[in-house]
């Protein structure tokens, strides 16, 4: 296993542990929610950002980060491996779908706490989530077709709206909930970032399809690329 490969596989150990942590706090909370409140439910100044949320964020931007890292060294270094190339997209997925599954169902905080923390809409989850399931099969047949999917710009403008939208959800929409916070919560601003990071997410998918629908049918073995 090369450099690479052990900075991918680190990733998903990270979120692994990143997410039994999540797990743990809430089943204790369903327990015990005064224990979960006193200990959990610290506020960072008048920020309205939760102390373990800003933790799960720090987190993220690091696994983020490492995503951006081990692909350039594999390039740089010519050490891409069909190893790699399966980790990549596996922690890349396990990374945020998991954390917008957890943001959705509000953990900890809202259930055990006052704290107004916004939570994803479980329409918006459902949409990104089946979208990439949907897009990772095309894939899937693609490859089997000699086939290469590359990303397109909308793709690329999914991923980055994602890596902006998660963390100003774990942080409660700050900095603009200086001024947004006691706004109805889907008229927050952090509100916006995920409807449009849904929107991306959706018309990318579409894309994505509608360039490579050919692979979806039989007989089709002649190998295409899709336009960055």
């Amino acid at each position: 296993m090369n450099t690479p490969t052990k900075i991918t596989f680190s990733r998903i150990i990270l979120v692994v542990i990143m997410i039994l942590f999540l797990t743990v706090i809430d089943i204790i909370g369903r327990v015990n929610p005064h224990l979960v409140s006193q200990t959990f439910g610290i506020l960072i100044g008048d920020s309205h950002i939760n102390v373990v949320y800003l933790a799960v964020c720090i987190v993220f931007i690091i696994a983020a980060s490492t995503d951006a890292l081990d692909g350039y060294l594999a390039r740089k270094n010519n050490q891409v491996t069909d190893l790699g190339k399966f980790l990549d997209p596996v922690a890349d997925k396990l990374l945020v779908n998991s954390l917008l599954v957890f943001l959705t169902v509000g953990g900890f905080m809202r259930a055990y706490t006052n704290v107004n923390q916004y939570c994803i809409p479980f329409f918006c989850v459902v949409l990104m989530v089946g979208r990439d399931i949907v897009v990772d099969c095309l894939r899937f047949v693609a490859a089997k077709k000699d086939v290469v999917i590359a990303a397109n710009i909308f793709g690329k403008a999914k991923t980055v709206a994602q890596m902006i939208t998660i963390p100003l959800i774990l942080l409660n929409g700050w900095p603009f909930s200086y001024f947004d916070f006691n706004w109805p919560r889907d008229l927050r601003i952090v509100a916006f970032f995920v409807y449009i990071t849904t929107i991306l997410s959706l018309v990318s998918g579409v894309i994505y399809v509608v360039q490579n629908r050919k692979v979806l049918t039989n007989g089709s073995k002649k190998a295409r690329r899709s336009s960055k």
